[in-house]
């Protein structure tokens, strides 16, 4: 278990299903997000040298066909292949692009969705299949022919068989959109699109589904509102407003920096937190979102390309000329009435919020000072900072927010010699040491680089994390020179004082059999609720005489007062400090809940309850920590079947 989860959003918190939509919809993002600047050049033509454009031209404009039938869908199937399986992955990709391209009437943007990563995943069975079968010397022949055998079937089936099929799925889906444009329904679509962007799948929707559609009708209509639906930054700004104006204190401070890097910058994932945060205001961003969408419906607004990143220039960028009046009303009306339904919702919160933060400051401050425990490792996890050369920043697709956060931590790392990079999440480099992403995003950077130390972060603006990670790795570069002293030797005198020294500090961190009894330590357990598990806990207590009855009713209490999960499935309940005076020793227990236990939302697999009147709670508290601050001693706990196994990983023999 990595203690930094313990700060990460109950929201957020379980979701495979999600994390697989996530996958899924980043791997579609993926092939159209390095390409979007193609787009950008194809919507800049479109928007300049058509007949309604800024500048006619019957010449130039004949650019428009080809690259919107033949360049793009080219760069997304070499793109999806590539990703598949490398150059060779990215050639067959194209091969078999181009027959869905030629075999369809509509351009093929689903079809090389398909085809390219298709055929890069075939190619890589049949080389895996070829590799120790090949005799010597024959190797780039037959490389070469499988590569070019596999692309001719793969073009001529899609030519035949997968272009209709997309295509007749294309006409399908386009139906449906321009029924509910007809018939005035488009703003339904923000009921799902809304909650979806939130779930980080706003990059699968836009140019996964909106894109291909909406350059579909460019092609008739010189522009189109879908490139609106996704894209509109009204709805984001109008929330960000409403929290600068209404909410509490700390977070009013980091709104600023929010607003200008969404509305200008295009990065709507700035604003997700903000919903995660209280998750009613995704009506104001759903509200907002539908009263655009409808505004700019009645009044024929729309775009002549895809506006990415979603930013108000990009906007104005991507507007035919004789549409500016449209698409301002529908930005302004979408931000107005996100910002007035957010303010009904965050407004009569602002005082309880306010009294919340300063509470959870407090409580932050007491229960540091009393584990004895360095706030910075705690939010920033266990990595070897003065080893670290390379920091590696993690997003959905790696195009927008994470290329954000990088340019953020180069500039703070850079005297340091740490090689800041961004990248998609499912790219992450197969030698990273430490991965900065957002809390939403943590169970897929840890299932792509399990042996990474995975820092999981709020706010892309000001967060605390991004302190914290540069102060330790100032620390550590800084700590030599400050100390005056020599560099350590590899002498065997000195190699024995480490170890000696090393032992030291693993007594002053190893809890003691006297803490932690056999007879405290309960396996295969089951509550029916919280209050059932701690008055559990607090009975193991009493049973081996660390505490009186009435302090299990202090445990309530406490827990009633500040939740005490840790987050990763571990709870701490412990009395208030009135229920110290009925305890009679130091002591933990142990309670292991197989089944799970609701928490406030989140499942407890593993209780540790804590009697200590004295200062004992100390090395107690510190020695716990370095235990469930290591992940592979923290799933052995969960796992555990005997009570020596417990003992020897929470309080283990001394040499």
């Amino acid at each position: 278990m990595s203690l930094p989860d313990a700060t990460v959003n109950k929201n957020l918190e379980g979701g495979g299903a999600r994390a697989s939509i996530q996958r899924f919809g980043g791997f579609l993002a993926g092939m159209i997000m390095p390409n979007i600047g193609a787009f950008i050049a194809w919507g800049l033509v479109a928007a300049l040298f058509i007949s309604s454009g800024w500048i006619p031209d019957e010449n130039l404009v004949t650019l428009s066909d080809p690259m919107l039938n033949y360049l793009l869908p080219l760069l997304i199937g070499y793109t999806g292949g590539r990703t598949v399986h490398g150059t060779r992955g990215a050639v067959v990709g194209a091969i078999a692009t181009m027959g869905v391209i030629v075999g369809a009437d509509i351009p093929m943007f689903l079809g090389a969705m398909v085809m390219g990563p298709l055929a890069a995943w075939l190619l890589k069975r049949i080389d895996g299949f070829l590799d120790a079968r090949v005799p010597s010397g024959f190797e780039m022949l037959v490389d070469n022919f499988s590569l070019g055998i596999l692309g001719l079937v793969l073009a001529i089936l899609g030519h035949e068989g997968v272009g209709p099929l997309v295509d007749l799925f294309m006409g399908w889906m386009a139906a449906g959109v321009n029924a509910l444009i007809g018939h005035h329904m488009l703003p339904l679509a923000s009921v799902l699109v809304e909650p979806a962007k939130v779930l980080f799948l706003n990059n699968a929707i836009n140019h996964g589904i909106l894109t291909p559609l909406g350059t579909e009708q460019v092609r008739t209509a010189g522009q189109s509102i879908l490139f609106m639906v996704e894209s509109n930054p009204g709805p984001g700004l109008g929330l960000l407003l409403a929290y600068w104006a209404f909410g509490s204190r700390r977070i009013r401070q980091s709104v600023p920096g929010a607003v200008i890097i969404h509305l200008f910058g295009g990065i709507h994932e700035i604003f997700f937190p903000y919903v995660l945060m209280k998750p009613k205001t995704i009506l104001a961003t759903m509200a907002g979102a539908m009263s655009g969408l409808a505004v700019g419906t009645l009044l024929g607004a729309g775009l002549s390309g895809p506006a990415s990143p979603g930013s108000i220039i990009a906007w104005f960028l991507m507007c035919p000329r004789t549409g500016y009046l449209p698409m301002i009303i529908d930005f302004l009306v979408a931000t107005a009435v996100s910002f007035l339904v957010a303010s009904a919702l965050i407004r009569p919160d602002r005082r309880r919020d306010d009294a919340a933060d300063a509470a959870e400051q407090a409580q932050e401050a007491r229960a540091a000072a009393a584990a004895g425990v360095d706030r910075e490792a705690v939010g920033t996890g266990d990595f070897d900072a003065a080893a670290l050369t390379r920091l590696v920043v993690a997003c959905d697709a790696g195009m927008g927010s994470s290329v954000m956060v990088a340019s953020t931590m180069k500039k703070r790392l850079a005297p340091y010699g740490v090689e800041v990079v961004h990248t998609p999440i499912d790219q992450i480099p197969d030698g990273a040491t430490v991965v900065l992403t957002q809390e939403g995003l943590v169970e897929r950077a840890r299932a792509k680089s399990p042996r990474a130390t995975v820092i999981p972060f709020v706010n892309y603006v000001g967060d605390p994390v991004f302190t914290e990670v540069t102060d330790r790795i100032r620390a550590a570069r800084e700590a030599p020179a400050e100390s005056g002293g020599p560099a350590p030797t590899t002498g065997d005198g000195d190699a024995a004082g480490a170890v000696a020294a090393a032992r030291a500090v693993r007594r002053k961190k190893s809890l003691g059999r006297d803490i932690l009894p056999a007879g405290a330590i309960r396996l295969g357990l089951h509550a029916t609720d919280k209050q059932d598990a701690i008055r559990q806990a607090g009975q193991a207590l009493v049973d081996v005489g660390a505490a009186g009855p009435e302090y299990v009713d202090g445990m309530i209490e406490r827990e009633g007062q500040v939740s005490t999960y840790m987050g990763e499935g571990v709870t701490i309940p412990h009395g208030t400090n009135e229920a110290r005076a009925h305890i009679r020793r130091a002591a933990l227990g142990f309670l292991q809940f197989p089944d799970g236990v609701d928490w406030d939302g989140r499942t407890c697999y593993v209780a540790i309850p804590i009697a200590s009147a004295s200062d004992e709670h100390v090395g107690i508290m510190s020695a716990l920590a370095s235990v469930l601050a290591d992940k592979t001693r923290a799933e052995q706990l969960r796992t555990a079947t005997t009570v020596e196994q417990v003992q020897e990983i929470l309080a283990p023999e001394e040499d």
